[in-house]
């Protein structure tokens, strides 16, 4: 089972483009080492207070794969640099 979620979110602090990739690649990394899931950013590339983050998880059960997609998601939502507004949960 592939799983992924699709999450726009909101970076408050980011006054620049540069500022908005630190805090993207900051939250991408660790995510990437503390949880079992794929990431990365896939649109508002040019807008800096704005991004979509895309967490994918595959798994040959349907259960473990939508817990890691919810850790990663609670994960998210701890960080103070980012708001999650919404998120899309896709199954292939």
């Amino acid at each position: 089972m592939i799983g992924a979620a699709h999450c726009e979110c909101f970076i408050y602090q980011a006054q620049s483009l540069k500022e908005k990739r630190a805090v993207v690649k900051s939250i991408t990394t660790k995510m990437k080492q503390k949880l079992n899931v794929s990431v990365a950013e896939m649109d508002y590339h040019d807008l800096w207070q704005r991004t979509a983050i895309t967490i994918v998880s595959v798994n040959r059960d349907t259960t473990i794969v939508e817990k890691e997609l919810q850790r990663a998601c609670e994960f998210m939502d701890q960080l103070p640099e980012l708001e999650r507004t919404i998120t899309e949960f896709e199954w292939l």
